[in-house]
């Protein structure tokens, strides 16, 4: 298949619609200082133009007030308990256990609208905050006999109805997407079952209960949702049966289910010939899931499109059953709101046998390349690419080259010839694994290196799975940078809209990809949607919990968390700087003095009218390196020009969500959801004194 049918046979097949859906008024463009969806807008931009904070008066930042966010210590202070002033904390409201307290990993980032900051508690139900205090003034009932669940990424904000004057909150927690009034939190009447509708997939026997850790986008009067199951397709990680996680669109009024666009094609759908027969002459598309979005959604109410980045599917490492390009995995799509047609997609990876996820927000963005302004998405990947789109059509801003790439050794594999790689900008993390990025620090440390890796096959990006249990095998499988975490996550991410430029924040550290040989004998039974037997395959693989390491010490060079720098006007690199010391500290690096080697966690960026704020991310964070140096407490400022901190300061704990920042009462606040195993879950805000 030729470079132009990869990557655009979406719009030639239905490019009509590109233009033809009528505009959808904009609900985002509030008015100045508020934060009108968590990640800032519709583009996901994390940007403010707020400026009352500074590089001159940031030193002078303080804890304004703090509020917890475990469900007890909210709903006291909802019956009358005080606010949380500064430096109170208004207690810190229990353990970070599970259960109804929820844990400590608070994924949720505030919204703020007309003064009231709307956002999830630990267990996921939606509270009210005042802004300038921090005081609760209306949570979410718990439904009668209901644990909770967890916090999402966010909530959305709708107003319609009669005179516009119905005001909601869309949350989704456990299976079930809730409309909440915004003023009293009370449950939206006429929406779906007593102001919820159930999200679990009735169309598939393999799916399994509904979780998101996203939350909800709502354009027009359609709220659209994605999220995953888990069920008899072990997530997809080691069997190729898993159930399809499809994206739908529900009224905003009814709850109704409007549309779902399946993201594994149908019988009739075009796509269906790029998932490949499996050994007995199945088709494998009939089975093929673990295929979903696991990240935020962004749209142009404009154009009335929702963008989507999409997964790897099942089994993310054995594709010998479903040979073939594999739509729309590794997939960004662009959908009509209003319908859930396609409008166009864009694959980054052929046959993904890596688990390189899109899954940090597809950033909407507005830049100038050679004079000519373009409307474009930007689309971080776990493997370190940024891909430049233009988000009216999907073709590439600047050329992506189809490059041959290594080849599998697994019986039956057909690895992709080749792979798209973007000519612009640069990646933004170290790729693949070859001798010269192995740590040399001590020439003591390089030798210990190269001895750990002999136990693995090594290469540049895109370096297969091996087996690991044959004679002659590597017993570590091939080393993988990034590793299945990323690169880029669900943090990666913040645009200038006033400079085009992007900040890139990611991390790294190698695992290992590997095949491993079950019992060919062990063959259990699941049904497909066609409800027909299949069975488990006889590869499955693993990864490494822990990276390879020399006493606690990455076998490759940092920096392990980086922040990137790129001018998206030009497609080039600014600047990079490691964000956090890193191991630089630890026994063996001693006396080296070595500049910050970078913490490879997974915290969020927010970008101001003068200043870029980031922290350390925490050991709640899933994924985090259970070592000390694999998180902090640190928040810093840093220089937008030239990525130099310019102030930082210590949290009670490390940061676990992305911050925010709004202005209420003629001040400037920044809100930063933190939490640490040992530490519950809470909400801090900033301002000057």
């Amino acid at each position: 298949m030729s470079h132009v049918h990869r990557f655009v046979a979406g719009v030639l097949l239905i490019g009509g619609i590109i233009g033809a859906g009528a505009v959808i008024q904009s609900q985002r463009r509030g008015p100045a200082g508020e934060w009108r969806y968590f990640g800032a807008d519709h583009a996901f931009t994390r940007y403010s133009p707020l400026d009352q904070i500074n590089r001159n008066n940031v030193r002078n930042l303080k804890i304004a007030w703090r509020r917890p966010a475990t469900r007890e210590a909210a709903a006291q202070s909802a019956q009358g308990g005080r606010g949380g002033q500064a430096g109170q904390g208004g207690g810190r409201g229990g353990g970070g256990g599970q259960g109804g307290r929820g844990n400590s990993y608070l994924r949720a980032t505030p919204i703020m609208i007309d003064g009231v900051l709307y956002t999830q508690d630990s267990v996921g139900l939606v509270m009210a905050l005042d802004a300038q205090t921090g005081r609760v003034l209306w949570q979410q009932p718990l439904d009668e006999g209901d644990e909770g669940g967890q916090s999402t990424r966010g909530v959305d904000y709708w107003r319609g109805g009669a005179a516009n004057v119905d005001k909601r909150i869309f949350a989704v927690r456990g299976e079930y997407l809730y409309s909440v009034n915004a003023e009293t939190g009370q449950p939206s009447p006429g929406f779906g079952n007593k102001g919820r509708t159930s999200l679990h997939f009735e169309d598939t026997p393999l799916a399994g209960r509904f979780s998101d850790t996203t939350g909800p986008l709502v354009i027009g009067n359609i709220v659209v949702v994605t999220g995953n199951t888990a069920g008899a397709g072990d997530t997809g990680t080691k069997r190729k049966d898993a159930a399809p996680e499809d994206v739908r669109g529900f009224d905003a009024v009814s709850g109704k289910l409007v549309w779902t666009f399946h993201v594994v094609p149908r019988e009739g759908d075009a796509g269906t010939q790029t998932w490949g027969k499996d050994q007995q002459g199945n088709d494998s598309w009939r089975y093929a899931g673990d295929l979903g979005a696991w990240n935020q959604m962004t749209a142009d109410e404009e154009l009335g499109y929702v963008y989507i980045p999409l997964t790897a599917p099942s089994a993310s490492a054995w594709g010998v059953w479903r040979p073939g390009d594999n739509l729309y995995a590794d997939c960004l799509i662009a959908v009509d709101a209003k319908t859930g047609k396609l409008v166009w997609y864009f694959q980054t990876v052929h046959h993904d046998l890596w688990e390189t996820d899109l899954v940090g927000p597809a950033t909407l963005i507005d830049i100038k390349v050679d004079g000519k302004p373009i409307k474009a998405v930007a689309q971080p990947s776990k493997n370190g690419f940024l891909w430049v789109l233009d988000r009216t059509t999907g073709k590439p801003v600047w050329p992506v080259e189809e490059r041959p790439v290594p080849q599998s050794t697994v019986p039956g594999e057909k690895t992709s010839p080749t792979q798209p790689f973007p000519t612009k900008p640069p990646a933004f993390e170290n790729q693949g694994v070859t001798d010269d990025q192995l740590i040399d620090y001590t020439p003591e440390l390089k030798a210990r290196a190269r001895e750990i890796v002999k136990d693995y096959t090594i290469g540049p990006i895109f370096t297969p799975p091996t087996i690991v249990d044959e004679p002659g095998s590597k017993k570590g499988g091939t080393l993988m940078q990034p590793g299945t975490y990323g690169g880029a996550n669900w943090h990666t991410g913040a645009f200038d809209p006033d400079t085009g430029m992007y900040y890139a924040v990611s991390h790294s550290l190698p695992l290992s990809n590997r095949a491993i040989k079950k019992n060919p004998d062990a063959q259990e039974t699941v049904r497909d949607r066609s409800n027909a037997l299949s069975y488990s395959p006889t590869m499955e693989y693993s990864s490494v919990g822990e990276p390879p390491n020399i006493d606690g010490l990455p076998i490759t060079r940092g920096p392990y968390g980086r922040i990137t720098a790129f001018d998206l006007n030009k497609g080039t690199q600014v600047w990079m700087s490691p964000n956090g010391d890193g191991p630089k500290n630890h026994p063996l690096l001693q006396g080296l003095n070595l500049p910050p080697l970078g913490i490879p966690n997974r915290p969020a960026p927010l970008l101001t009218k003068t200043l870029l704020f980031l922290g350390e991310g925490s050991n709640a964070v899933i994924g985090t390196p259970q070592v000390d140096w694999g998180w902090g407490k640190k928040f810093r400022a840093y220089d937008k020009a030239t990525g130099k901190v310019i102030w930082e300061t210590e949290l009670p704990s490390g940061t676990t969500g992305g911050p925010m920042t709004y202005m209420s009462g003629g001040k400037q606040y920044i809100v930063i959801p933190i939490g640490a195993r040992d530490f519950p879950p809470e909400f801090i805000a900033l301002s000057l004194p």
